[in-house]
């Protein structure tokens, strides 16, 4: 469970960070881009419950 923690803090890291200091100076790709990556981030939350779930169940 430790290595899907350390994915999951680096993704939120990289959210952060591209909001903070690598924003594309077009509104309309900015707002594709961060709906994307906030997809991204809950689908690593939905496969780390899967996986918790799976070894729950073992």
């Amino acid at each position: 469970m430790k290595p899907h923690l350390v994915v999951f803090a680096i993704l939120i890291v990289g959210y952060i960070g591209y909001n903070l200091f690598f924003k594309v100076a077009d509104d309309k790709i900015n707002t594709i881009i961060n709906i994307v990556y906030a997809s991204l981030i809950f689908g690593y939350i939905s496969f780390m419950a899967f996986s918790v779930l799976k070894k729950m169940k073992k």
